[in-house]
């Protein structure tokens, strides 16, 4: 899981959360539920339908910036942003529960470094 920000740019509101990086996703993805805490209109996306491992959903894709937050060090008892994805296309889904960091659209910017019997990851600019 990464410490992220997903900001509204035209509301300027915000949600900090955490979300999932998952290689076998293409897109980022939300609850629908985050919708109206970033003031938007949840059904005025851009609809579509997303294969997840359910079967077929009905997404709404509104744009979004994403920070990301260092973990590591706190400042002042707050996280750091580190890393900013202006204008990023986030699907919000209904009975979605965590935030999915997709591989196109997310991952496909960073490395990824995995140290798997320490359960630590990293993510870094190429």
């Amino acid at each position: 899981m990464l410490a992220i920000r997903v900001i509204n740019p035209d509301t300027g509101l915000f949600v900090d959360t955490y979300g999932l990086i998952d290689t076998g996703a293409d897109d980022c993805a939300v609850p629908a539920s985050l919708a109206k805490s970033l003031g938007h209109n949840l059904t005025a996306g851009k609809v579509k339908e997303v294969g997840t491992a359910n079967g077929s959903v009905t997404a709404y894709t509104h744009c979004c910036t994403i920070e990301i937050f260092n973990t590591a060090e706190l400042a002042d008892g707050k996280f750091e942003t580190v890393y900013t994805i202006p204008n990023t296309p986030i699907d919000f889904m209904p009975n979605l529960n965590c935030v999915l960091l997709g591989a196109k659209s997310f991952l496909s910017r960073f490395i990824l470094t995995i140290n798997y019997p320490k359960r630590l990851f990293s993510i870094s600019k190429p």
